[in-house]
């Protein structure tokens, strides 16, 4: 057992692990018999992790979660935000009742969430996606309860695939009609990296890291979109402060540049690994 209480210790940073020590304790103290488990996902489970790292969790729970609960839980979470800690601040995730984590038949429905930098749940689909049951069937972290694998069906590899190709497809139309509420220095590299590894994903059929993705982009893709790739990294750290600076402005272009150029490149690549009824 480590200084912060768990048998294993979830990740490498002590001052993390006696963080998420406290939000499980703290949600636990709340749900009482309603919890079923907590788990890492995101990049603390598919091991490409670093100090810029968002925490991303999620927390199974037997039913929806009652109003008291909720309100209940409203008040946890600024007092975990308010620990002494950086990544206290950094912590996002989503409470899913046991039914509708089971089947990514349900993805898409809005679960109680809990955003990056925020202090307060609200209802949201942002993790409800087979990509997040992906992960955390396959490589979550167990904070506490059964191993994710028994909470979480098998999800055919088409289904995984056609979700990225949908998001890939759906966003790109949205940030391309207005670019507006992405230009800063933290979306416009947030972009060039998600969309390396969206492509990835697809092309891989699982889900991986935005390291990954890039490392990929730049061997698979064509080489003048390399320079952009490796710059997009400057935009990761102090993501707060970032998310507030105008992006360099041929960068920014290029980055939705780069959009249509992926996503034209994942047609060819759903061609090649999806039955056409999947397309």
């Amino acid at each position: 057992m480590d200084a912060s209480g768990f048998l294993t210790p979830p990740t490498p940073y002590s001052e993390l692990n006696r963080v998420l020590r406290v939000l499980v304790d703290e949600i636990r103290a709340v749900l009482g018999d309603d919890f079923v488990g907590a788990y890492l996902q995101g990049s603390f489970a598919v091991g490409d992790f670093d100090e810029h790292s968002d925490v991303d969790f999620i927390v199974a729970v037997r039913a929806e979660l009652t109003d008291g609960q909720v309100a209940a839980l409203q008040t946890v979470h600024p007092r975990i935000y308010s620990l002494e800690c950086e990544w206290a601040q950094h912590l996002e995730g989503s409470y899913f009742p046991t039914e509708v984590l089971r089947s990514h038949r349900q993805a898409g429905s809005p679960v109680w969430y809990l955003d990056h930098g925020s202090q307060a749940l609200i209802r949201s689909n942002h993790c409800n996606t087979a990509v997040v049951r992906w992960v955390v069937r396959e490589w979550g972290v167990v904070l506490a309860g059964p191993p994710a694998s028994t909470l979480v069906d098998p999800i055919p590899v088409s289904d995984l695939r056609r979700e990225i190709l949908e998001v890939m497809h759906r966003w790109g139309k949205e940030l391309l009609a207005d670019p507006s509420p992405y230009r800063n220095r933290f979306y416009q590299a947030f972009i060039v990296q998600t969309y390396c590894r969206m492509l990835h994903d697809l092309a891989a059929g699982r889900p991986g890291s935005k390291r990954a993705g890039a490392t990929w982009a730049k061997a698979h893709l064509d080489p003048r979109w390399s320079a952009l790739i490796d710059r997009s990294w400057s935009g990761r750290p102090n993501p707060a402060v970032s998310v507030r600076e105008p992006p360099d402005a041929a960068d920014f272009e290029s980055t939705l540049a780069f959009v249509r150029y992926v996503m034209g490149e994942s047609a060819s690549v759903a061609r090649r690994t999806l039955p056409p009824y999947n397309r």
